[in-house]
């Protein structure tokens, strides 16, 4: 949100404060001003330029159409300028730039003014036209001044160029009172203990009633509506003020009428929409909703088909505009508009916010409205917009203001006990301090006693419902760095921390060390993702995504359901900065609803590894990251964690395009595999990427410290390896589940060192080269018995499988 510091001081007097002091003040109570920059309606300012008077003019000796001239500039030496305008003459009172200054055309580069020579003469400035500084387009000749301002005196005072430092706040969404000029400046007179100057507004209205009546059929979804007919109205440019003013904040001016109710919006925070009134039929408001799927042209010239839920302005025949978000293409103000209607209203934040996301709509008013507008400015910001476009469009009041208002909401109200609120600072503040802030934020004491406050706190502050809040205000202007810190640190109540919570953070700082000794790099992403991304997961392990009700974009309503595409995200981006080799992991946590309606989340792992194995080097060969890169790294991890047996399954084919799974009775701690190649195309991934989705809280859950140490074995081990040839179909899952359900005593471990396809195998076939290491922890083993178990092997490959043995 941008705040303009020339705009600040129409409510507050804080001349003597700079824009940096100001953004100080208001980040330390919360508004915190992410950056400061400069605006300027004229490019440089008119810095360098100064009024000077032509003392001499004469033609030049070596050019026809260039003059010298001596000008006066305030300094002790006039100054020898040539110039080639024809207008110039003796006598004259002129704009001069001076040797160093920078001029900013209306058309071309900015350039510096240099002592130079033309055509032999010296030339110690320039004397401008309005084009050469930006003030005009106009070519013709220099610009002449009617003034009586000394020689010398800067030009800037003479065109008063405006000048404004915009101060761009980061907003929190708690915050929405202060979405506009005034709702900042209330802070300053906290902070300041300043008075606030209201704008002027039109006071009085003609007594007759209103042409156009309004009508409320949903009161929950339009708590109060008021409109007010204005005749007589010129739709022509806004003055070069209020175009300056909106400008500097970002907006584009359109018209003096459009442009009044977006400066009040800005002014006040209360959004307007003005309405041609010879366009509402029937001379009548209703405030609805519409059939569902019924067909509206909004502003942006796109059609659109609402919802009944959507809450509507329509006349007698037809919709308007969409209450809080968007007016129609048919019903705008217009360069012919004579008469306009001007709408101020309060809607429930619960419908805009809805429509808002229902169309992908994000306006300036919906932004205000679906966090809380305050119901009382509804009228001043009527008559504030009334008297504006009395005074700049030549228009008048017709008829009385249209104030419909069923149900007023009243202030809140709640009791806080001075106890409760000191323990929540941390520190004792005098009670004549409190008082002085929570009146310096309008928020009122009705009664005071020895244990605490009845408080009344106007609608506009929709965050603050209760001590906690209280505490909260009273502390930021207070100031949070004015608490002392006691030597030591200690807490009004105890809190259990059960030893597995602190051994799964010191678990997690452990793996992650691992990983990070396996060359992986730790990411942290957001847990808003987009709703495209659960649309590609055919199979949800626990449930339905959740989809946030008060998003702010489209592009991250949903929270994830899978590390899977954060991480994706991670690699595409680096990707498109050239970094081709990647090896990322991260802990996070995945979000679903179960059928029954219920929320829950888990704690997961995710590791991502894509590109070469290595970075390109003269010392080795190029090579692919492949599959058992990322099975090596995840086999290890389940080691670290205790997880010692386990059996394998394929992965699920709607994230992997293949990969395995690895289970523990049944329950899959973890999948690693190839990511499906129609999944990385969503995010334009052109290479393969290997990831790994572990249960992290099942393997904190099954964590134990406890192992037993034994001695190392006395007696050697044997390696024995075996050439089979199976049917393409076998996967090597089976080869060594097998294996070990035939040898679970002497088998210690089994390896696949090569795999062979070719014509010398026949068609349909895979050669499978494996190592087996056998060894007997009691004795040394015999040929006889080594023979015996290999030959046991071989006879369940050829009977269960189907192997043929090379020899």
């Amino acid at each position: 949100m941008k705040i303009s510091y020339q705009w600040l001081k129409d409510f507050i007097e804080i001349d003597d404060q700079s824009p940096e002091l100001i953004a100080q003040k208001l980040t330390h109570a919360g508004l915190e001003v992410e950056q400061l920059h400069s605006y300027e309606a004229i490019p440089g300012s008119l810095e360098g330029l100064v009024i000077g008077e032509v003392l001499q003019c004469e033609p030049h000796p070596n050019a026809d159409k260039l003059k010298k001239t001596l000008v006066d500039v305030g300094g002790e030496q006039p100054l020898p300028i040539v110039c080639g305008a024809p207008n110039v003459a003796k006598g004259q009172k002129v704009v001069v730039a001076l040797v160093g200054a920078t001029l900013y055309p209306k058309e071309g580069e900015p350039f510096k003014i240099k002592k130079a020579k033309i055509r032999g003469e010296v030339s110690e400035g320039m004397i401008c036209a309005e084009d050469e500084i930006g003030l005009g387009s106009s070519h013709e000749g220099i610009m002449v001044l009617d003034t009586d301002l000394p020689n010398g005196t800067p030009a800037a005072e003479f065109f008063k160029p405006y000048r404004d430092t915009v101060l761009e706040i980061g907003l929190t969404p708690n915050r929405a009172d202060a979405a506009s000029h005034l709702g900042v400046a209330r802070d300053l007179k906290a902070l300041l203990g300043r008075p606030i100057q209201m704008p002027p507004v039109q006071q009085t209205f003609p007594e007759t009633p209103s042409p156009i009546s309004v009508e409320i059929e949903n009161p929950e979804a339009c708590p109060r509506y008021a409109g007010l007919l204005i005749e007589g109205v010129a739709v022509a440019p806004s003055p070069a003020w209020l175009q300056e003013r909106l400008k500097a904040i970002g907006l584009k001016p359109i018209n003096n009428v459009v442009d009044v109710t977006n400066y009040v919006m800005h002014e006040l925070g209360q959004p307007m929409h003005a309405f041609d009134a010879d366009r509402i039929e029937g001379n009548k408001i209703i405030v609805k909703t519409l059939d569902e799927g019924t067909p509206f042209v909004t502003l942006d010239e796109e059609e659109r088909k609402l919802s009944a839920h959507d809450l509507m302005i329509c006349d007698a025949v037809k919709p308007l505009a969409m209450a809080g978000v968007m007016g129609g293409l048919h019903s705008g103000i217009q360069d012919t508009t004579r008469r306009v209607f001007l709408e101020s209203a309060y809607f429930n934040p619960t419908y805009i916010r809805k429509t808002s996301a229902r169309h992908a709509l994000k306006t300036d008013a919906s932004f205000r409205f679906e966090r809380g507008t305050d119901p009382n400015m509804v009228l001043v910001a009527l008559q504030r917009a009334a008297y504006l476009i009395t005074q700049l469009a030549g228009g008048k009041a017709a008829a009385q203001i249209v104030d419909v208002y069923p149900q007023p909401i009243e202030n809140r109200r709640f009791f806080v006990k001075y106890e409760r609120l000191f323990t929540l600072l941390g520190i004792e503040i005098p009670k004549e301090e409190v008082r002085r802030i929570l009146t310096g934020l309008d928020i009122l004491i009705e009664e005071e006693t020895e244990e605490g406050m009845a408080l009344s706190v106007p609608p506009y502050r929709v965050d603050v419902t209760g001590t906690a809040d209280i505490a909260e205000e009273v502390l930021r202007i207070y100031g949070f760095d004015r608490v002392p810190l006691s030597e030591h640190l200690h807490t009004s109540f105890i809190s259990p921390f059960p030893a597995p919570a602190q051994d799964k953070k010191h678990l997690q700082d452990t793996i992650a060390d691992f990983l990070a000794s396996q060359g992986l790099y730790e990411v942290i992403t957001n847990s808003l993702t987009k709703p495209a991304y659960a649309g590609r997961l055919s199979e949800s392990a626990w449930g339905q995504p959740v989809r946030m009700l008060n998003y702010t974009s489209e592009e991250i309503s949903v929270l994830r359901s899978s590390l899977l595409f954060s991480g994706l995200e991670v690699i595409a981006h680096n990707l498109n900065r050239q970094r081709k080799y990647q090896k990322i992991f991260e802990f996070g946590r995945v979000y679903f609803q179960t059928t029954d309606g219920a929320y829950g989340e888990k704690e997961r792992l995710g590791i991502w590894i894509t590109g070469n194995r290595h970075p390109e080097h003269w010392s080795q060969a190029t090579q692919a990251t492949q599959y058992h890169d990322l099975a090596t790294i995840v086999e290890r991890l389940l080691k670290r964690m205790r997880v010692n047996k386990f059996t394998k399954a394929a992965a699920p084919a709607d994230q992997w395009g293949y990969g395995i799974r690895y289970l523990v009775e049944g329950h899959a701690v973890a999948t690693a595999g190839l990511v499906q190649p129609k999944i990385t195309r969503m995010l334009d991934i052109k290479q393969e990427v290997w990831f790994a989705d572990v249960d992290w809280d099942w393997l904190t859950a099954h964590y134990h410290d406890d192992y037993t140490a034994r001695e190392l074995p006395k007696f050697p081990f044997v390696r024995r390896d075996l050439s089979l040839v199976l049917d393409k179909q076998v996967t090597w899952q089976e080869v060594e589940a097998l294996a070990w359900r035939t040898e679970n005593k002497l088998l210690k471990h089994i390896n696949l060192f090569s795999v062979y396809e070719g014509n010398n195998i026949g068609e349909g076939k895979k050669s499978y080269a494996i190592s087996f290491i056998l060894q007997d922890e009691t004795k040394t083993l015999t040929d006889k018995v080594i023979d015996k178990t290999m030959q046991k092997l071989m006879d369940a490959y050829k009977k269960e499988l189907g192997a043929v043995i090379r020899e």
